[in-house]
């Protein structure tokens, strides 16, 4: 648990601010106030001097959430291995275990998944990261996104994502990505991003839904788009500004 102990509001709002957006489990107490049994880190404010038997981090005012990232750093190192559980797809959800316990979640695009699981690796002395084995292509574009960045395990991730009851949509990625991350898998170093013919041809049928004339991207485009090197909507630009040709 990361404790925010201040009476500086700026440093208080910064602070709590950086910690939901990175879902982090937290709670605040004033500056001189007994800390919690469970905490495990506390933020404290610029020149608020405290003495703790936890690691106290004491924010600097030019850049008040850099402590947040320090803070989950030295949480990642106390005990535990981390793992990052990655459900892929348009939107991956990401849940960030250590110890069994999440201590973080998001739900980003595609695009952004690599970037947020290499943030939320640093620091920790030997993360692994579990990728699901759905959604194929996504999960292929994020093993490249990574570079090696990190060790990464393929998963199957066949029944990872629960039945959500009312008041719960949204939140099946994420939980299905902490279901990722409690299951073992086989290490890998990449995956293959070549698309399949039905892949394509999904990908040409979206296209044609999309464009205002209804006119179908070529086989060429519809490839292009399924490796990640263009979005549909460029595709389509791109098919009506002349023909294409397979790279």
């Amino acid at each position: 648990m990361i404790v925010v102990a201040t009476d500086d509001f700026e440093i208080y709002h910064e602070v709590i601010t950086a910690l939901r957006t990175r879902g982090s489990e937290f709670t605040t107490v004033r500056k001189d106030a007994p800390l919690p049994p469970d905490a495990e880190v506390v933020i404290t404010g610029p020149g608020e001097k405290r003495e703790a038997s936890v690691p106290v981090i004491e924010a600097d005012a030019a850049d008040p959430r850099a402590a947040v990232d320090e803070a989950m750093a030295a949480l990642r190192d106390d005990g535990g291995r981390l793992v990052v559980g990655v459900d892929p797809g348009t939107n991956p959800g990401i849940a960030v275990l250590r110890d069994d316990l999440v201590v973080a979640a998001f739900q980003v695009p595609v695009e952004d998944a690599a970037a947020v699981v290499v943030r939320e690796c640093e620091g920790a002395s030997d993360p692994l990261v579990r990728i699901g084995n759905g959604a194929r292509l996504h999960g292929a574009r994020i093993l490249e996104d990574l570079a090696d960045e990190v060790p990464v395990a393929l998963v199957d991730e066949t029944g990872t994502t629960p039945h959500l009851g009312p008041g719960a949509r949204g939140m099946g990625d994420v939980l299905a990505a902490a279901n990722i991350a409690r299951r073992p898998g086989t290490d890998i170093e990449g995956r293959s991003i070549e698309p399949t013919e039905g892949e394509i041809q999904v990908i040409k049928d979206r296209s044609r839904e999309r464009a205002a004339d209804h006119q179908t991207i070529t086989e060429a485009l519809a490839r292009r788009v399924a490796r990640g090197d263009l979005t549909l909507e460029e595709a389509i630009a791109e098919h009506r500004s002349g023909p294409d040709e397979e790279p």
